[in-house]
Protein backbone atom coordinates (compact mmCIF):
# COMPACT_ATOMS: atom_id res chain seq x y z
CA UNK A 1 0.00 0.00 0.00
CA UNK A 2 2.81 2.82 0.61
CA UNK A 3 4.21 1.79 -2.55
CA UNK A 4 1.00 2.43 -4.26
CA UNK A 5 0.70 5.80 -2.54
CA UNK A 6 4.00 7.07 -3.40
CA UNK A 7 3.51 5.87 -7.36
CA UNK A 8 0.52 8.14 -7.24
CA UNK A 9 1.55 10.98 -5.74
CA UNK A 10 4.59 10.51 -8.56
CA UNK A 11 1.92 10.72 -10.98
CA UNK A 12 0.35 13.92 -10.03
CA UNK A 13 3.43 15.87 -9.53
CA UNK A 14 4.69 14.68 -13.42
CA UNK A 15 1.32 15.86 -14.54
CA UNK A 16 1.21 19.32 -12.57
CA UNK A 17 4.94 19.66 -14.30
CA UNK A 18 3.15 18.53 -17.73
CA UNK A 19 0.30 21.39 -17.22
CA UNK A 20 2.69 24.13 -16.20
CA UNK A 21 4.82 23.33 -19.37
CA UNK A 22 1.95 23.46 -21.51
CA UNK A 23 0.82 26.54 -19.70
CA UNK A 24 3.99 28.30 -20.00
CA UNK A 25 4.30 27.01 -23.87
CA UNK A 26 0.83 28.95 -24.17
CA UNK A 27 1.84 32.29 -22.95
CA UNK A 28 5.41 31.99 -24.95
CA UNK A 29 2.92 31.49 -27.70
CA UNK A 30 1.01 34.33 -27.47
CA UNK A 31 1.59 36.77 -30.24
CA UNK A 32 3.09 40.19 -29.87
CA UNK A 33 0.74 43.43 -29.99
CA UNK A 34 1.93 45.75 -32.51
CA UNK A 35 0.42 48.79 -31.49
CA UNK A 36 1.82 50.57 -34.52
CA UNK A 37 -0.58 48.45 -36.52
CA UNK A 38 -3.37 51.29 -36.40
CA UNK A 39 -0.77 54.37 -36.96
CA UNK A 40 -0.24 56.39 -39.58
CA UNK A 41 2.73 56.69 -41.53
CA UNK A 42 2.85 60.56 -40.21
CA UNK A 43 2.72 58.68 -36.65
CA UNK A 44 4.99 56.45 -37.00
CA UNK A 45 7.43 59.15 -38.31
CA UNK A 46 6.99 61.59 -35.53
CA UNK A 47 7.32 58.52 -32.47
CA UNK A 48 10.46 57.64 -34.29
CA UNK A 49 11.49 61.43 -34.25
CA UNK A 50 10.84 62.02 -30.75
CA UNK A 51 12.70 58.93 -29.78
CA UNK A 52 15.62 59.48 -31.94
CA UNK A 53 15.31 63.55 -30.19
CA UNK A 54 15.47 62.12 -26.91
CA UNK A 55 18.37 59.77 -27.31
CA UNK A 56 16.36 56.56 -28.06
CA UNK A 57 17.79 55.61 -31.43
CA UNK A 58 17.51 51.59 -30.50
CA UNK A 59 13.77 52.55 -30.44
CA UNK A 60 13.77 54.87 -33.51
CA UNK A 61 14.88 52.32 -35.71
CA UNK A 62 12.42 49.70 -35.63
CA UNK A 63 10.10 52.38 -36.20
CA UNK A 64 11.69 53.38 -38.91
CA UNK A 65 12.16 50.56 -40.34
CA UNK A 66 8.07 49.93 -40.05
CA UNK A 67 7.60 53.51 -41.82
CA UNK A 68 9.76 51.90 -45.14
CA UNK A 69 7.40 48.79 -45.57
CA UNK A 70 4.12 51.22 -44.24
CA UNK A 71 4.75 53.68 -46.73
CA UNK A 72 7.33 52.19 -49.67
CA UNK A 73 7.21 53.98 -52.58
CA UNK A 74 6.80 57.60 -51.05
CA UNK A 75 9.10 60.16 -50.01
CA UNK A 76 8.49 59.43 -46.42
CA UNK A 77 10.08 56.03 -47.15
CA UNK A 78 13.17 57.44 -48.37
CA UNK A 79 13.63 59.86 -45.52
CA UNK A 80 13.17 57.17 -43.01
CA UNK A 81 15.45 55.17 -44.53
CA UNK A 82 18.27 58.37 -44.64
CA UNK A 83 16.74 58.97 -40.74
CA UNK A 84 17.21 54.96 -39.87
CA UNK A 85 21.07 55.19 -41.11
CA UNK A 86 21.57 57.77 -38.60
CA UNK A 87 20.22 56.17 -35.99
CA UNK A 88 22.16 53.26 -36.28
CA UNK A 89 25.44 55.05 -36.69
CA UNK A 90 24.23 56.88 -33.35
CA UNK A 91 24.02 53.36 -31.75
CA UNK A 92 27.33 52.61 -32.81
CA UNK A 93 26.20 50.58 -35.68
CA UNK A 94 28.61 51.56 -38.59
CA UNK A 95 28.01 48.26 -40.92
CA UNK A 96 24.49 48.79 -40.61
CA UNK A 97 24.57 52.18 -41.47
CA UNK A 98 26.62 52.03 -44.41
CA UNK A 99 24.48 49.11 -45.83
CA UNK A 100 21.64 51.19 -45.42
CA UNK A 101 23.40 54.18 -47.01
CA UNK A 102 24.41 52.29 -49.76
CA UNK A 103 21.02 50.33 -50.29
CA UNK A 104 19.16 54.11 -50.40
CA UNK A 105 21.71 55.67 -53.39
CA UNK A 106 21.46 52.56 -55.10
CA UNK A 107 17.83 52.60 -55.02
CA UNK A 108 16.79 56.29 -55.19
CA UNK A 109 19.87 57.91 -57.42
CA UNK A 110 18.48 60.75 -58.11
CA UNK A 111 17.00 61.85 -55.33
CA UNK A 112 17.27 65.29 -53.86
CA UNK A 113 18.53 63.66 -50.23
CA UNK A 114 21.40 62.11 -52.01
CA UNK A 115 23.99 64.88 -51.12
CA UNK A 116 22.82 64.13 -47.19
CA UNK A 117 23.40 60.18 -48.16
CA UNK A 118 27.11 60.97 -49.42
CA UNK A 119 27.84 63.24 -46.46
CA UNK A 120 26.22 60.61 -43.88
CA UNK A 121 28.41 58.26 -45.43
CA UNK A 122 31.81 60.09 -45.20
CA UNK A 123 30.72 61.05 -41.51
CA UNK A 124 30.33 57.49 -40.80
CA UNK A 125 33.89 56.36 -42.50
CA UNK A 126 35.15 59.58 -40.66
CA UNK A 127 34.23 58.34 -37.38
CA UNK A 128 36.35 60.78 -35.79
CA UNK A 129 34.40 61.13 -32.18
CA UNK A 130 36.93 58.86 -30.20
CA UNK A 131 34.81 59.66 -26.65
CA UNK A 132 37.08 59.21 -23.48
CA UNK A 133 39.53 56.64 -24.80
CA UNK A 134 40.32 59.22 -27.35
CA UNK A 135 41.17 62.50 -25.17
CA UNK A 136 43.16 59.88 -22.70
CA UNK A 137 45.55 58.49 -25.66
CA UNK A 138 45.50 61.98 -27.32
CA UNK A 139 44.88 59.18 -30.35
CA UNK A 140 44.12 60.95 -33.81
CA UNK A 141 42.94 60.20 -37.14
CA UNK A 142 45.72 59.45 -38.73
CA UNK A 143 46.79 56.41 -36.19
CA UNK A 144 43.25 54.76 -37.05
CA UNK A 145 42.07 52.68 -39.84
CA UNK A 146 42.75 54.41 -43.40
CA UNK A 147 40.68 52.60 -45.01
CA UNK A 148 37.97 53.97 -43.41
CA UNK A 149 39.97 57.54 -44.24
CA UNK A 150 40.24 57.21 -48.18
CA UNK A 151 36.53 56.05 -48.31
CA UNK A 152 35.07 58.72 -46.20
CA UNK A 153 37.26 61.29 -48.56
CA UNK A 154 35.82 60.16 -51.34
CA UNK A 155 32.43 60.35 -50.36
CA UNK A 156 33.08 64.34 -49.43
CA UNK A 157 34.74 64.33 -52.62
CA UNK A 158 31.82 63.03 -54.73
CA UNK A 159 29.86 65.17 -52.92
CA UNK A 160 31.72 68.27 -53.20
CA UNK A 161 31.62 67.62 -56.97
CA UNK A 162 28.40 66.57 -57.49
CA UNK A 163 26.61 69.07 -55.33
CA UNK A 164 29.26 72.12 -54.99
CA UNK A 165 25.87 74.28 -53.52
CA UNK A 166 25.12 71.95 -51.12
CA UNK A 167 24.66 73.07 -47.73
CA UNK A 168 26.87 69.99 -46.46
CA UNK A 169 29.85 71.03 -49.10
CA UNK A 170 31.80 73.50 -47.09
CA UNK A 171 31.95 70.81 -44.57
CA UNK A 172 33.03 68.10 -46.73
CA UNK A 173 35.62 70.26 -48.38
CA UNK A 174 37.04 71.13 -44.77
CA UNK A 175 37.01 67.29 -43.52
CA UNK A 176 38.62 66.38 -46.92
CA UNK A 177 41.47 68.77 -45.60
CA UNK A 178 42.16 67.20 -42.42
CA UNK A 179 41.80 63.38 -44.18
CA UNK A 180 44.54 64.73 -46.53
CA UNK A 181 46.79 65.86 -43.50
CA UNK A 182 46.28 62.80 -41.58
CA UNK A 183 47.05 59.98 -45.03
CA UNK A 184 50.58 62.10 -45.04
CA UNK A 185 50.60 61.95 -41.15
CA UNK A 186 50.02 58.43 -41.36
CA UNK A 187 53.16 58.06 -43.64
CA UNK A 188 55.31 59.55 -40.90
CA UNK A 189 53.85 57.88 -38.33
CA UNK A 190 55.15 54.74 -40.43
CA UNK A 191 58.45 56.62 -41.29
CA UNK A 192 59.24 57.14 -37.55
CA UNK A 193 58.64 54.12 -36.49
CA UNK A 194 61.28 52.52 -39.29
CA UNK A 195 64.10 55.31 -38.11
CA UNK A 196 63.40 54.80 -34.48
CA UNK A 197 64.75 50.44 -35.35
CA UNK A 198 67.61 51.73 -37.43
CA UNK A 199 65.33 50.45 -40.59
CA UNK A 200 66.67 54.06 -41.93
CA UNK A 201 66.47 53.39 -46.19
CA UNK A 202 62.71 52.15 -45.35
CA UNK A 203 62.13 55.11 -42.79
CA UNK A 204 63.48 57.29 -46.94
CA UNK A 205 60.99 55.46 -48.35
CA UNK A 206 58.29 55.85 -46.62
CA UNK A 207 58.71 59.96 -45.49
CA UNK A 208 59.15 60.42 -49.52
CA UNK A 209 54.98 59.22 -49.99
CA UNK A 210 54.29 61.86 -47.37
CA UNK A 211 55.82 64.06 -49.53
CA UNK A 212 55.03 62.94 -52.72
CA UNK A 213 51.88 61.74 -52.67
CA UNK A 214 50.47 64.69 -50.33
CA UNK A 215 51.55 68.06 -51.69
CA UNK A 216 51.64 70.91 -48.83
CA UNK A 217 50.19 69.70 -46.11
CA UNK A 218 51.97 69.83 -42.29
CA UNK A 219 53.41 66.66 -41.96
CA UNK A 220 56.20 67.22 -44.81
CA UNK A 221 58.08 69.01 -42.53
CA UNK A 222 58.10 66.07 -40.23
CA UNK A 223 58.63 64.08 -43.34
CA UNK A 224 61.77 66.09 -44.58
CA UNK A 225 63.33 65.76 -41.05
CA UNK A 226 63.26 62.09 -40.77
CA UNK A 227 64.76 61.76 -44.41
CA UNK A 228 67.33 63.86 -43.73
CA UNK A 229 68.43 62.45 -40.57
CA UNK A 230 68.15 59.09 -42.18
CA UNK A 231 71.02 59.94 -44.40
CA UNK A 232 73.00 61.26 -41.58
CA UNK A 233 72.68 58.04 -40.21
CA UNK A 234 73.36 56.64 -43.24
CA UNK A 235 76.64 58.74 -43.69
CA UNK A 236 74.92 59.93 -46.87
CA UNK A 237 76.24 63.82 -46.23
CA UNK A 238 75.54 65.24 -49.52
CA UNK A 239 71.67 63.92 -49.42
CA UNK A 240 71.71 64.87 -45.88
CA UNK A 241 72.51 68.71 -46.53
CA UNK A 242 70.70 68.89 -49.89
CA UNK A 243 67.46 67.89 -47.81
CA UNK A 244 68.28 70.01 -44.97
CA UNK A 245 68.23 72.89 -47.53
CA UNK A 246 65.27 72.32 -48.80
CA UNK A 247 63.63 71.89 -45.55
CA UNK A 248 64.61 75.43 -44.69
CA UNK A 249 63.47 76.49 -47.93
CA UNK A 250 60.13 75.43 -47.75
CA UNK A 251 59.57 75.46 -43.84
CA UNK A 252 61.86 78.63 -43.03
CA UNK A 253 59.91 78.75 -39.39
CA UNK A 254 60.97 75.03 -38.94
CA UNK A 255 61.22 74.29 -35.16
CA UNK A 256 62.68 70.54 -35.82
CA UNK A 257 66.01 71.46 -36.65
CA UNK A 258 65.92 73.05 -33.17
CA UNK A 259 64.22 71.06 -31.51
CA UNK A 260 64.37 67.40 -32.93
CA UNK A 261 60.89 64.76 -33.31
CA UNK A 262 57.87 66.47 -32.38
CA UNK A 263 56.00 65.59 -29.14
CA UNK A 264 53.28 62.71 -30.20
CA UNK A 265 51.68 63.32 -26.70
CA UNK A 266 48.88 65.80 -28.43
CA UNK A 267 46.79 65.62 -31.60
CA UNK A 268 49.41 67.21 -34.52
CA UNK A 269 46.63 69.28 -35.77
CA UNK A 270 43.31 69.95 -35.18
CA UNK A 271 40.25 71.47 -37.48
CA UNK A 272 37.96 71.82 -35.18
Amino acid sequence: MPQRKLSVASHALAFSAMMGGVLLLGACSTPTVDKTATWSPNKIYAEAKDEASSGAYDKAIPLYEKLEGRAAGTALAQQAELEKAYAQYKTNEPAQALATIDRFLKLHPSSPATDYALYLRGIVNFNDNLGIFGSLTQQDLSERDQKAAKESFESFKELVSRFPDSKYALDSSQRMVYIVNSLARYEVHVAHYYYTRGAYVAAINRAQIAITDYNQVPAQEDALFIIMQSYDALGLTQLRDDTRRVLEKTFPKSQLLAQGFRSTTKPWWKLW
